[in-house]
């Protein structure tokens, strides 16, 4: 997800500082079941893994709708079990086939690539997702906790 290992470690080390409270509060938050209309608020758990290159760990993930077709996605991703990572995006999109189709983006600064593109679909079971930055491409893969 990083350029080098040291951009890792100063992005881990600011995410971390900058998010960990704010993620804890929306996972223990996120505890009672689905409540919007397509049924994909709450908390989610899976792997996120790169496509160009090996990496690959654990992340978790609260969505949170914002308004009609538009939630708010909390992730918290691992790297070598050991960094954490902490960041939110704004998904947009659309209903389809009883699923949530978005697109977003998020800027995670500089040293984390930049610019992060999303694409892909929320089910009431299953999350899962494209990325893409300057550094990196890939997958998530998420089910309910």
């Amino acid at each position: 997800m990083c350029s080098s290992i040291g951009a890792c470690v100063t992005v881990a080390l600011s995410l971390l500082v900058a998010g960990c409270s704010s993620f804890s509060r929306e996972w223990k938050a996120a505890t009672p079941p689905a409540q919007d209309a397509l049924g994909i608020e709450g908390r989610w758990i899976g792997t996120w893994q790169n496509t160009n290159n090996t990496h690959a760990d654990r992340m978790r993930a609260v969505v949170r709708e914002v308004a009609p077709l538009e939630y708010r996605v909390y992730f918290h991703a691992k790297y070598k079990k050991i960094l954490g990572f902490k960041y939110h995006a704004t998904f947009l999109g659309s209903a389809q086939n009883g699923a949530f189709v978005f697109h977003g983006e998020q800027d995670l600064g500089k040293l984390a690539g930049g610019l992060y593109r999303y694409d892909g679909s929320i089910r009431p079971t299953n999350f899962f997702s494209t990325y893409q930055s300057k550094y990196d491409s890939g997958t998530f893969t998420l089910g309910r906790e």
